[in-house]
């Protein structure tokens, strides 16, 4: 089932365009967001094909069976919440029945945490971009080599320092474990290459040390410490890199370079405008999407705020959010019998 199989079936109860152009926040480089609300053909719903999500390969359409949107408003989901609260000049079209669907019916004081919260896993989002951005990766993955050190006495040096030092090879070292020392091997030397050491790794890409059979009489040449977790969280955080820059959006990230905060700008903005929107539910009892600050919030993406700054206005916003949710006049969640009594009758005309 594809968006235009719901087109030709007429299928389509809502829809919108959504994104920077129904906030008032598009410039001229701005994408066409478009999302919708749908309902399957009869069969298909008493069936056992109930799909509750449809979307286009770059993700920019996206239309949610009746169900399943209002369910997310029950939650009060910001994103179907903003969907239901879509301004007129942003409406491509509207089912008659969809007007059953009243926003102030879904508005409650669980968008403190379902708006809040959002806003917050996108700071620790622009957090991690930070990241990326001020520690870039090279191309060439480290092997666990990078990870093993050589003990000193009371100091320690790196593995593949000292085999440089020493001019040896670590294909030719053997290990063995030290009982009760956890990352911690005795390490043999086979100068001839006739005692069948299995090195200290077995390739590039091994994940663990290898261990040797030492025969008796020989001598350890040194003590290996391996640390291997600092070894699993770098792969952790090479694999994350790499598949950032791989699908990271070149616009966005070109203006963050230009900008140069180091930080990803267009989502400090929206961080910033749904803890606002939050603000603005609870104080008001309503959700107007359309921004009044286009000024200021257009300023933070394009850079011209600290990012310390905008963190302190996060949370500024955030305890001005929790005192609203002490004195708000809304209710503790929506309706919800009022909501499946609302959705059942859509429902119902529908497939009648």
């Amino acid at each position: 089932m594809t968006i235009q199989d719901l087109k030709s079936k007429n299928c389509i109860l809502f829809e919108v365009i959504s994104g920077s152009k129904s906030f008032g926040l598009n410039t001229p480089t701005s994408d066409t967001d478009i999302k919708g609300v749908y309902y399957l053909p009869k069969d298909q719903y008493y069936g056992l094909e109930y799909i509750p999500q449809i979307s286009n390969e770059t993700n920019d359409e996206v239309y949610y069976e009746l169900g399943r949107f209002v369910e997310l408003l029950l939650k009060n989901n910001p994103n179907i919440l903003e969907i239901l609260a879509t301004p007129d000049d942003c409406i491509l079209y509207k089912h008659p029945l969809m007007e059953k669907l009243e926003l102030n019916d879904f508005l409650s004081k669980l968008c403190k945490d379902s708006f809040a919260g959002y806003a917050m896993t996108q700071i620790k989002k622009a957090r991690g971009l930070k990241k990326k951005i001020v520690n870039p990766m090279a191309k060439e993955r480290k092997s666990l080599l990078y990870f093993c050190s050589i003990l000193k006495g009371y100091n320690s040096v790196s593995l593949l320092d000292w085999l440089n030092q020493n001019k040896l090879k670590q294909e030719q070292c053997g290990l063995i474990n030290v009982p009760n020392a956890k990352g911690i091997y005795a390490l043999f030397y086979d100068i001839n290459k006739t005692l069948g050491y299995k090195g200290v790794i077995k390739n590039e890409e091994s994940n663990e040390v290898s261990l040797s059979s030492i025969p008796i009489g020989e001598h350890e040449m040194a003590y290996l410490s391996c640390n291997l977790e600092g070894y699993s969280k770098y792969c952790k955080e090479y694999h994350e890199y790499w598949n950032w820059m791989e699908k990271r959006n070149e616009e966005r990230y070109n203006t963050n370079q230009k900008h140069g905060k180091d930080y990803d700008s267009k989502n400090m903005m929206h961080t910033i405008r749904l803890l606002q929107s939050a603000a603005q539910i609870l104080s008001t009892g309503t959700l107007t999407i359309k921004v009044t600050n286009r000024e200021e919030l257009l300023a933070i993406k394009a850079g011209e705020m600290e990012y310390d700054d905008l963190l302190q206005k996060a949370d500024d916003l955030i305890t001005s959010i929790e005192d609203l949710y002490e004195t708000t006049v809304l209710p503790e969640k929506p309706n919800i019998e009022k909501a499946l009594k609302t959705l059942i009758s859509i429902r119902k005309k529908l497939y009648s």
